[in-house]
């Protein structure tokens, strides 16, 4: 084979060769090019459309380059003069009516699909006999995410959710705050938290474990550290956890203190109250005085937002407790 020939043959041969293997990192679904294998329903319904939808992009993207790499060499210069003209051809009237009405059946194809998928993903399920929904309020703030279970347990950052039980999120934002988006890749899609406005998505984890997200939604200078994870754990361990968190709110021996200073005040402020982007806390006299404590997380500061204005006095006695004991000095 003359080497010119070898030469262009290698060059098509890698055309080809390239997105295959491209289409086998993201089937992998490594270095993020494909979502991480589902553990939820809805998560399922997801990666189906992702996948059906990917390859028809990954068949017309075969035709496409195909077809130009083919005209390329079929209609190359040869030895043509440089000021001469390729050859002129008209008419091609079905060839021109194919590539019309091809994407259109195509489209129509994906959006059926995407419909037909689209309530398994949105629809939150309708309760199982014997067993109800768990409802939890999920509220974003810069640069926390708060979660309010029915019995009035708070948690904040980690979610705990029972496993093969539907859960069912209702999310917000404080009408004072801006936008954040709730995503925990693998147990379903994202959901945005807009203040005054509530949305609805759920989950129903197939397996225990500890599955990361964090907020998708640009929300400030400290947006990165806006962390969430939910820790899915069989039903009875739940229902235990459940109770036993209630009453140790109630007795205020929680860990709720340091979950809220963790979560609201050490992305700020460091997690010693050494400082960062806010002020230095520890040992100063505000840590120590309650009443200050809470004027301030109710009604703001200068760079700092109001995070506890809407917090109930659990919420607020659990963290004056935390800092006085461990940063007062």
């Amino acid at each position: 084979m003359p080497a010119r020939v070898r030469h262009r043959a290698l060059i098509v041969v890698g055309a080809l060769v390239a997105p295959l293997a491209f289409a086998a990192t993201a089937l992998a679904g490594n270095g993020g090019f494909a979502p991480l294998a589902p553990q939820s329903p809805n998560a399922e319904g997801i990666q189906q459309s992702y996948l059906f939808i990917s390859a028809f992009a990954f068949a017309i993207f075969l035709l496409v380059e195909g077809i130009l790499i083919a005209f390329v060499i079929r209609y190359r210069r040869r030895k043509r003069p440089r000021n001469m003209d390729g050859a002129q051809i008209h008419g091609a009237t079905k060839l021109e009516l194919a590539w019309t009405v091809g994407p259109v059946l195509i489209l129509f194809v994906i959006a059926a699909f995407v419909f037909a998928k689209l309530p398994t993903i949105q629809d939150v399920p309708a309760a199982a006999a014997g067993s109800e929904n768990l409802v939890v309020d999920v509220t974003g703030t810069q640069f926390t995410w708060e979660f309010r279970y029915p019995n009035g347990v708070v948690t904040i950052d980690r979610l705990r959710a029972p496993q093969g039980r539907t859960v069912e999120l209702r999310i917000t934002a404080p009408e004072w705050d801006v936008i954040h988006s709730w995503w925990i890749p693998a147990l379903g899609g994202k959901m945005d938290a807009i203040p005054g406005t509530v949305n609805k998505t759920w989950f129903e984890a197939e397996r225990a474990g500890v599955f990361q997200g964090q907020c998708a939604e640009l929300c400030g200078l400290y947006h990165a550290k806006m962390l969430a994870s939910v820790e899915v754990v069989p039903a009875s361990e739940f229902d235990a956890w459940y109770d036993e968190r209630r009453a140790q709110q109630e007795a205020g021996t929680s860990t709720l203190g340091e979950e809220l200073y963790e979560g609201s005040c050490a992305k700020c402020h460091g997690l010693q109250g050494e400082g960062g982007y806010g002020l230095r806390i520890a040992g100063t006299q505000l840590v120590s005085d309650e009443q200050a404590i809470e004027t301030l997380l109710r009604r703001g500061g200068i760079l700092m937002p109001p995070v506890g204005r809407d917090w109930g006095q659990t919420e607020m006695n659990a963290l004056t407790a935390y800092l006085k004991e461990n940063l007062g000095g």
